[in-house]
């Protein structure tokens, strides 16, 4: 093996952990956050009803959010649970804009969350960073 692809192989691994790394802490928390959900805790009520949106709707966005988690975890088929994470967060953001919350610290969240995902997906999967990127 000579030291070029020694050093690929290093870096590509550093990489793949990094990816790792990133994905585990978005997995840990949207664990949690669907966790609440399906048990419909009294705080999950009453913040879907401050939004807009009625109570019942908990564990519907639970399994949402558990399926889309599953699917992210699982390499095969982490790019089709990360398209429907996206769209959550994207709904997130959405509800958030139209109440009017503070830009940064909640309207943005489901930006941060999904940069998070794309971030760990990206370093994590050699062939969504060859699709990505177009110089090499």
């Amino acid at each position: 093996m000579n030291e070029r692809t020694s050093a690929g192989n290093t870096q590509s691994r550093s990489l793949v952990w990094g990816g790792w790394a990133l994905s585990g802490l978005l997995i840990a928390f949207l664990l949690f956050d669907a966790a609440i959900k399906l048990m419909a805790l009294p705080v999950v009520g009453e913040t879907l009803e401050a939004m807009g949106y009625a109570p019942g709707l908990a564990r519907g966005l639970g399994v949402l959010t558990l399926t889309g988690v599953v699917l992210y975890a699982v390499p095969r088929t982490s790019v089709l649970g990360a398209i429907i994470l996206t769209g959550l967060f994207g709904g997130a953001m959405a509800s958030h804009l139209r109440i009017d919350s503070p830009l940064f610290s909640h309207t943005l969240f489901g930006l941060y969350l999904g940069l998070l995902a794309w971030g760990g997906l990206f370093l994590r999967n050699p062939r969504l960073r060859a699709l990505l990127l177009v110089d090499r």
